[in-house]
C-alpha cells in the first residue's frame, strides 16, 4: 500500500543454533522472557571486535545488540515517518488537490529509486553502525533546514505550488526522510550479521514487527497532530524526536570486522558490482523485477489512499483509522515471527500477492467506511510477509559481503516503480477518471459495480490495479526463474557462518565469487 512502509511484533519459539555456532554465538531471543534469560552473565569471557578509531567495542551480545540496532531503527522510523504523514496530510488538507498529493508521494520514492544503490553501496563499505550514525545526522541536518523554512515564510507562501517555496520545502522533508532508509539496508545486513541463517525469516518478522508498533503511534500522532498543533509544531516534535534517536545510536557497538570493500577502490555507486551479485544467484533478478511490478501496482495506492480516506474522514480520525488498521502490520509481522515462511518464501510470497489483488479490487467496491478500513487492516497484514520473503532471500543466496549492494540494487528497481504510476495516475484520475465517473455516462456504466458516492472514480482506479496484480501473481508460477530460484534457496549455504565470524563468510564469499554465472540459468 506504501511501498516501504513497515511491519508487526510477536514472539517466537527459538530452535538451537546449528551445531558449529553453539559455542561462538549468541542466538537472537524471540520473546521478552528469553531476553531476559539469555543475557549472558559478565562474569564469561565474551568476544569483543575493533572499530576503525581503534577503540574496543562492547562484549558481543548477539541477541541485546540485534534489539538496540531494531529498537534503535525502528524509532529513527517512526519520526520520518511521523513528519511525513503529517506533510501528505497538510498537503492535501490545504490544497484539496490530488496532484500535489501524488506528486509529493512520487517524489519519495523517485529519491529513494535515484539513491538507493548508494546507499547501498555505502553499507558494504563501511560499517554498519557507522553507516547509522551518518544517515541519522544528515536527516537531522535537513529537517532543521525544513524548520528554517518554515520560520522564514508565511504558510501560505509554502502553499502556493506555484512557487519554488512550496517545492524547495517539500523537497527537504523528503530528501531527509530518503536519507533515512539508508539504515533499512545496513539494518537488513545485521540481520546476516547476528542472527543464525535458519532464523532470518523469523528475525525479518521481529523487524517489522517492532516497526508496525511504531506505525500504528505514527498514523495516529500524525494526524491530531496536524489536525489540532499544526505542521510547525509537528516539525519542532520531528526535530527532538530525531536528535534523541541519533543520541542512542551513539551508545551503541555493532561487532563487524572492517568490511572488505573498504579496501577496494570503486565508484560511489557500483552497478557493476551489484549486477555481477546478483547474476550470482539465478532467478533473483526475476524475483527483483516481480517485486517492482508489485510496487507498479502500489504506486496506485500510494497516490490515491489518503485523498480516498479524507474524503470519508475527517484528518483526526483519518489519522486513528491508520493507527488502527496498522495493527495489521503487526500482525502479519507476528506471524512470520513466529512460524517463519515456510520451506519456500518465494511460493509462500507469490500466494500473499495473489490475495492482495483480490482484496485490492474489491475493497472500495461501495463507499462504506468500515469496508474501506476493513480492506486496508487485511492488505497491511499481508505487506509484512511479502517484504520478509524478498529480504530472507536475498540474505541467504547472496554474499553477506555484497548484500548492502544487492539490497540497493532491489531497492531503487522496485522503489522506481511507484512513482511511475504515482506520477502518472494522480492526473489521469483527477483530470480524466473522477470527472467520468461523476458523469451520468460513468453512473450508468459502472453504478451496477461501484454504486454511488464522491469516490467512485478512485474505486474505479483500485478494481482495475487489483485485477492487474491477480493477474502477474498468478503468471509469475509459471515461470522458470521460479523454479530455478526456489531451488537455488533450498540448497544455499554461502552465509551459514556469517553469524559468529563477525561479518565475514570467507569460505562463502570466495564459493560466491569462483561460482560461474550462467546467462541462461538467470532467464525468466
Amino acid at each position: 500500500m506504501r511501498a516501504g512502509l513497515v511491519e508487526r511484533a510477536g514472539s517466537l519459539e527459538r530452535a538451537g543454533p546449528p551445531e558449529h555456532a553453539r559455542q561462538s554465538v549468541t542466538v537472537v531471543p524471540w520473546s521478552m522472557s528469553e531476553v531476559r534469560s539469555n543475557v549472558t552473565p559478565m562474569s564469561e569471557p565474551q568476544p569483543s571486535a575493533a572499530v576503525d578509531d581503534g577503540a574496543t567495542a562492547a562484549p558481543v551480545g548477539g541477541n541485546r545488540t540485534f534489539l538496540a540496532v531494531l529498537i534503535n531503527t525502528a524509532a529513527a522510523n517512526v519520526t520520518t515517518s511521523f513528519l511525513w504523514f503529517a506533510l501528505t496530510f497538510w498537503v492535501y488538507l490545504e490544497t484539496r488537490s490530488v496532484l500535489a498529493t501524488g506528486l509529493v508521494g512520487g517524489a519519495y520514492m523517485l529519491l529513494l529509486a535515484v539513491f538507493a544503490m548508494v546507499f547501498g553501496s555505502l553499507v558494504d563499505r563501511h560499517r554498519k553502525h557507522r553507516v547509522m550514525v551518518f544517515s541519522g545526522v544528515i536527516t537531522l541536518t535537513a529537517f532543521l533546514l525544513a524548520g528554517a523554512l518554515w520560520l522564514a515564510f508565511p504558510e501560505a507562501a509554502l502553499l502556493d505550488l506555484g512557487k519554488p517555496w512550496f517545492w524547495l520545502f517539500s523537497g527537504i522533508i523528503l530528501a531527509g526522510s530518503v536519507v533515512e532508509n539508508m539504515r533499512n539496508i545496513a539494518l537488513s545486513t545485521t540481520v546476516t550479521l547476528l542472527v543464525p541463517v535458519e532464523r532470518h525469516a523469523n528475525a525479518n518478522g521481529l523487524v517489522g514487527t517492532v516497526q508496525g508498533l511504531a506505525f500504528v503511534v505514527t498514523s495516529v500522532f500524525s494526524g491530531l497532530s496536524v489536525g489540532f498543533l499544526g505542521m510547525g509544531w509537528t516539525l519542532a516534535i520531528a526535530l527532538v524526536c530525531t536528535a534523541l534517536a541519533l543520541l542512542h545510536l551513539l551508545t551503541i557497538r555493532i561487532p563487524e570486522d572492517r568490511p572488505a570493500a573498504a579496501d577496494e577502490p570503486g565508484p560511489l555507486v557500483d552497478l557493476r558490482g551489484a549486477v555481477r551479485a546478483v547474476r550470482s544467484a539465478p532467478g533473483l533478478f526475476a524475483l527483483i523485477i516481480f517485486s517492482t511490478f508489485n510496487n507498479l501496482i502500489g504506486g496506485v495506492y500510494m497516490a490515491l489512499m489518503d485523498p480516498y480516506g479524507l474524503e470519508l474522514f475527517d484528518v483526526q480520525i483519518w489519522g486513528i483509522v491508520l493507527g488502527v488498521t496498522a495493527t495489521g502490520f503487526i500482525i502479519g509481522g507476528g506471524l512470520v515471527a513466529k512460524f517463519g515462511l515456510g520451506r519456500n518464501p518465494i511460493r509462500t510470497m507469490l500466494w500473499i500477492v495473489v490475495g492482495m489483488g483480490v482484496l485490492g479490487a474489491v475493497f472500495t467496491l461501495r463507499e462504506w467506511w468500515w469496508l474501506y478500513a476493513l480492506g486496508i487492516w487485511v492488505y497491511m497484514a499481508l505487506i509484512p510477509p511479502v517484504e520478509a520473503a524478498e529480504q530472507t532471500v536475498i540474505q541467504k543466496v547472496v554474499p553477506f559481503a555484497t548484500q548492502g549492494r544487492v539490497f540497493g540494487f532491489a531497492a531503487a528497481f522496485e522503489s522506481a516503480a511507484a512513482p511511475v504510476t504515482s506520477f502518472l495516475i494522480a492526473p489521469i484520475a483527477e483530470f480524466l477518471i473522477i470527472p467520468y465517473m461523476n458523469d451520468d455516462s460513468g453512473r450508468a456504466t459502472w453504478g451496477w459495480l461501484l454504486g454511488e458516492g464522491q469516490s467512485r472514480g478512485i474505486a474505479l482506479v483500485f478494481l482495475v490495479a487489483g485485477l492487474v496484480m491477480v493477474v502477474i501473481g498468478a503468471l509469475a508460477f509459471l515461470t522458470r526463474s521460479y523454479r530455478i530460484l526456489s531451488r537455488q534457496y533450498s540448497e544455499a549455504t554461502v552465509n551459514t557462518e556469517v553469524a559468529d565470524t563477525g561479518g565475514t563468510d570467507a569460505a562463502g564469499a570466495e564459493r560466491s565469487a569462483e561460482r560461474p554465472s550462467d546467462p541462461d540459468r538467470s532467464a525468466s
